[in-house]
């Protein structure tokens, strides 16, 4: 089965596997497990950040990082489609008891002037019945933009901007290592606009479990605690934390590959009748297309593609297929050759239709 649902389906490699095995271990939640302590070494010397903290997964860093910037009732500013709105069963809600006011945008990107829309509604009543916009999240890449890329002056500005009024700000930066291969922008340069920022190493870059989020000491050390209610401590976590390092040293460069196959298989799905390409030009690893005029819902294109033997995903009325490094130009070939199946038994079937 070809996997193109997401890069969240990578395998750790053989080599991936045998530095996970050899790895040092000791208590992670007392901070003296030394693979991890090595990890946020790294990691934080990356983004430019004073501190950082290990977690298993990408979701428990914006609850902490939601939670260690607000206080209940107040307001996070985040874009109408971010994963942290739409992705996350409404966790923020839950753990911090917060409002989320979303940003218009066409594809994750917003500008000053949509964030300031955004405050003023806000602001709408006096300030006794207002909540209190506290926090602005933005993500990097933006998933359900199509692995879109904030350019460092257009994340510059609206970060200077929501700090100018009086904001703290947060990066979901799940595929951030994406958007530095793709941008040829340091990690470091990104994250030096906003307060707090993670990085997932369960995507692109391969490793099977692993987030780090990273600011300042004093937001590290108040993070940690809430790390520990959410029940996010660990025991001998280097054994994931080594797979983390493999990553860093072995698996950042080679996303360009991941962005070109990605390009590569968008620019195919061009030429088969009946796709429609939602951005004939992906900026990384996200490719959406929509299937309608082939005459089929999503879950029944689906449903054929994988008796064919490639695995998709469906995301609101989009077809999204993801590149990553468990998927060869030969794979996508396969894919291609798949979908063109599907795509002219369906033309068959909408002319007998029709006849």
């Amino acid at each position: 089965m070809i996997l193109l649902t997401s890069d969240t389906e990578t395998k750790p490699t053989l080599a991936m596997r045998q530095a996970i095995a050899t790895a040092e271990v000791g208590d992670e939640q007392k901070g003296e497990d030394p693979t991890v302590n090595q990890l946020l070494e790294r990691v934080a010397d990356l983004l430019g950040k004073e501190a950082a903290l290990f977690f298993a997964c990408g979701t428990i860093c914006n609850f902490v990082a939601i939670k260690t910037h607000t206080r209940p009732a107040d307001v996070v500013l985040v874009e109408q489609m971010a994963h942290i709105i739409r992705a996350e069963s409404g966790g923020a809600a839950m753990t911090s008891g917060v409002l989320m006011e979303p940003i218009a945008s066409a594809r994750g990107i917003f500008t000053v002037n949509a964030l300031a829309q955004s405050l003023e509604r806000v602001a709408t009543a006096p300030y006794l019945y207002s909540a209190i916009p506290r926090l602005l999240c933005v993500e990097q890449t933006h998933n359900f933009g199509g692995g879109s890329v904030w350019r460092l002056n257009e994340l510059r500005e609206v970060c200077e901007f929501s700090q100018q009024k009086g904001l703290a700000t947060h990066m979901d930066g799940a595929r951030l290592l994406n958007a530095v291969v793709a941008s040829q922008t340091t990690a470091k340069d990104f994250a030096g606009c906003v307060d707090s920022v993670w990085i997932d190493f369960t995507k692109g870059l391969g490793a099977p479990i692993g987030a780090v989020l990273a600011g300042t000491r004093e937001f590290i050390a108040e993070a940690r605690r809430y790390k520990h209610i959410f029940g996010g401590a660990m025991r001998q976590a280097g054994i994931v934390a080594a797979g983390c390092l493999y990553a860093l040293d072995h698996h950042v460069e080679r996303l360009q590959e991941d962005h070109d196959n990605a390009t590569y298989l968008a620019q195919r799905l061009s030429e088969i009748e009946g796709i429609t390409l939602r951005d004939p030009k992906p900026e990384t690893n996200i490719v959406f297309f929509d299937v309608s005029r082939l005459g089929l819902d999503n879950a029944m294109f689906l449903t054929l593609l994988q008796q064919h033997g490639v695995k998709m995903g469906a995301v609101g009325h989009s077809i999204r297929a993801v590149t990553h490094l468990d998927v060869s130009r030969a794979d996508l070939d396969f894919a291609l050759d798949a979908i063109s199946k599907v795509a002219k038994s369906s033309s068959h079937k909408i002319r007998e239709i029709r006849e």
